[in-house]
């Protein structure tokens, strides 16, 4: 059976899409069948992955509606064992919609129980928000990535979303684990982002992934070309550090 992961933070610019495509990518090379799953109406994950977000007419916004089933939106994509549900900016409008429906934060749930055994591992790229999207994805989710930047406001939310994420534990999903916290954006030369390292370390320990993702242009470069960084440098520093996650979560599994 497949496992869902959330890779959630209200906060944007924290690394949330790159960690999404790029540890997809990184499982897929290690013969794992991923399914990402863009649930941001920035649909940027979709663009990270090389497809042209105007062409998409099925995706995130008609699986969260029901309308079309899961399989029917899936595309694939040029990593590896990568398959893609996409979005598009309509699913902005998903979150008015969904207000009146019945179980309404149990629409991603629902949708996913049909492919969930077809893949060993489906991720979703959640919106900087704790919207009703977020809380579809974390109801649907096994457990939760939580990136944080290694800079001055790193814990500025983090309080908020952990609240948000014992609510979903009590009432929508007990099963809900917190997969791990991400330190990302580290820059070594950085006495600051030193200090959040140790900051994030010292107060919840265990809960914090070994794996640190640093600052690399290579990283940041990949995006503009459609490619995970896998793809893209190899051998740059990111790979190598989204390669390392891979391993963290697929040794914690077995």
């Amino acid at each position: 059976m497949g496992r869902i992961i959330a890779i959630a933070n209200q906060k944007g610019g924290v690394g949330k899409t790159t960690t999404t495509v790029n540890l997809a990518a990184a499982l897929g090379v290690l013969e794992n069948k991923v399914l990402l799953i863009d649930a941001d109406p920035q649909a940027n994950a979709t663009s990270g992955l090389g497809i042209d977000v105007e062409s998409i007419e099925k995706g995130t916004y008609q699986v969260l509606e029901l309308t079309v089933p899961p399989k029917d939106t899936i595309i694939e994509t040029t990593s590896p064992n990568v398959h893609l549900i996409p979005a598009h900016i309509d699913l902005v409008a998903i979150e008015i919609e969904l207000v009146d429906k019945q179980e309404r934060e149990y629409m991603l749930k629902k949708a996913l129980e049909s492919i969930k055994d077809e893949y060993d591992y489906i991720l979703i790229d959640c919106a900087p928000s704790l919207g009703l999207i977020t809380l579809n994805s974390l109801v649907a989710a096994d457990s939760v990535i939580i990136p944080i930047q290694c800079e001055y406001f790193a814990l500025e939310g983090l309080g908020k979303l952990l609240n948000t994420i014992k609510s979903v534990q009590k009432i929508h999903n007990q099963d809900l684990d917190i997969e791990g916290l991400l330190l990302t954006m580290f820059d070594s030369r950085l006495r600051l982002s030193n200090q959040v390292v140790e900051e994030v370390r010292k107060h919840f320990s265990s809960m914090v992934f070994e794996t640190i993702v640093h600052r690399n242009i290579r990283l940041s470069e990949a995006p503009s070309y459609g490619e995970s960084i896998i793809s893209y440098d190899a051998t740059s520093k990111g790979a190598v550090n989204y390669l390392n996650l891979a391993n963290e979560i697929l040794n914690k599994k077995a």
